[in-house]
């Protein structure tokens, strides 16, 4: 078998899941395979991963559709002699496609890390209908997928990009080698995002970047329900985006938010999670979420729409309650059990973390890729 080399390509500009995602699985595979990241820019991605000492090229890509970037990239290639490429994200597929006219027999993988049809980009309706098509065309182009659920994977195979010898199902995973030692008290960790801690009062939380895919609208709506019945609750809400400042807007015309809190991009995830009580999850798609996971480290029962493959980790009624998209009265009753009940609560907790530990660590999600790189190193 051929040694692996391989060259990871993406944006940069990445946040929430897709972000984590990368980070873990490159600092993964570093010490296991030769293995090189390369960002198209220079940004909070870029800063994570030097701070990792990941194996980082950063290129200076000044617009989307910036080709000067694939000369920079054929010299890495030919320098760390790369005889696979793995992309990740809309830009970095577009790239790729000019990198296979130059190398067409070195075999490219792209992993689908949402539902490209629902994808947003900033830059209004009209930029994001055309780079959904232009996405579309670069996928097709690509050699190998790998979906972050057995769920995405079908939904490549039904839309036709090919058989199941092409399309890989890779589930995120998670560390649980060493012990999650929270950064701030609850009480410092309010303070440094404007809030005051109340130790008498149940917290739940949602985490995501705020773009339409997450439906925080839903989020509010169950939030509404929950308060006219059970006061002594607040909702936070970590994480920036498009909406952020409608979804604010729709607080106030609920008005719950005196008990919503809009807390920006949270940099302590497990803080955020040990924080709360109940996590939650309201998105119309994804893949198989790190919220997800990360509040199943920290013991966190969840509320999640029923999406690509959470329902492999939520068992409702054993750790936490799965629902319909878009239905923010069962999400609303799911919360009040919760509530209403720590007992529930906790052997959740203890549920979540059990079957996210024993099915999901890191190490697998490792694993389960260099035995891909394999398998597609062998046969094209």
């Amino acid at each position: 078998m051929n040694e692996i080399r391989v060259m990871h390509l993406i944006s940069g500009g990445d946040t929430g899941g897709a972000k984590t995602h990368v980070i873990n699985l490159i600092n993964g595979l570093n010490d296991r395979i030769p293995t090189i990241l390369v960002t198209l820019m220079e940004s909070d991605f870029s800063e994570d991963a030097k701070a990792l000492n990941l194996p980082l090229f950063i290129l200076n890509q000044k617009s989307r559709l910036d080709l000067s970037v694939t000369k920079p990239i054929y010299q890495l290639m030919e320098k760390h002699k790369i005889n696979l490429i793995h992309v990740h994200g809309a830009r970095a597929n577009v790239i790729a496609t000019f990198v296979k006219k130059e190398y067409p027999n070195i075999p490219i993988v792209t992993t689908i890390h949402s539902d490209y049809l629902l994808d947003d980009y900033r830059g209004g309706r009209l930029f994001t209908t055309l780079f959904r098509m232009i996405n579309e065309r670069a996928l097709r182009k690509m050699d190998y997928y790998i979906g972050v659920s057995d769920n995405f994977k079908d939904m490549m195979i039904e839309r036709g990009f090919g058989d199941r010898e092409k399309i890989f199902a890779v589930y995120n995973g998670i560390d649980f080698t060493n012990e999650v030692i929270v950064d701030y008290k609850r009480a410092d960790f309010f303070k440094k995002y404007g809030l005051e801690y109340d130790p008498n009062c149940h917290y739940i939380g949602i985490m995501g970047r705020m773009d339409p895919v997450k439906d925080h609208y839903t989020f509010l709506k169950a939030a509404k329900c929950v308060l006219e019945e059970f006061d002594n609750v607040q909702f936070l809400l970590a994480g920036t985006g498009s909406l952020e400042d409608a979804l604010e807007s729709y607080s106030k015309e609920l008005n719950i938010n005196e008990k919503v809190h809009f807390m920006g991009y949270v940099t302590e995830p497990f803080d955020f999670y040990d924080a709360i009580e109940i996590n939650v999850l309201t998105s119309l798609s994804e893949s198989f979420p790190y919220a997800m996971l990360e509040g199943a480290r920290m013991k966190r029962p969840m509320v999640s729409t029923q999406v690509g493959g959470v329902d492999k980790v939520i068992k409702n009624g054993e750790t936490g309650y799965i629902v319909n998209v878009g239905d923010h009265q069962c999400v609303a009753e799911r919360l009040l059990t919760l509530l209403k009940d720590e007992a529930l609560r906790k052997q959740m907790g203890e549920n979540i973390y059990e079957v996210v530990s024993e099915n999901y660590s890191h190490r697998h999600f490792i694993d389960k890729h260099i035995e891909i790189y394999s398998k597609i190193l062998e046969d094209y």
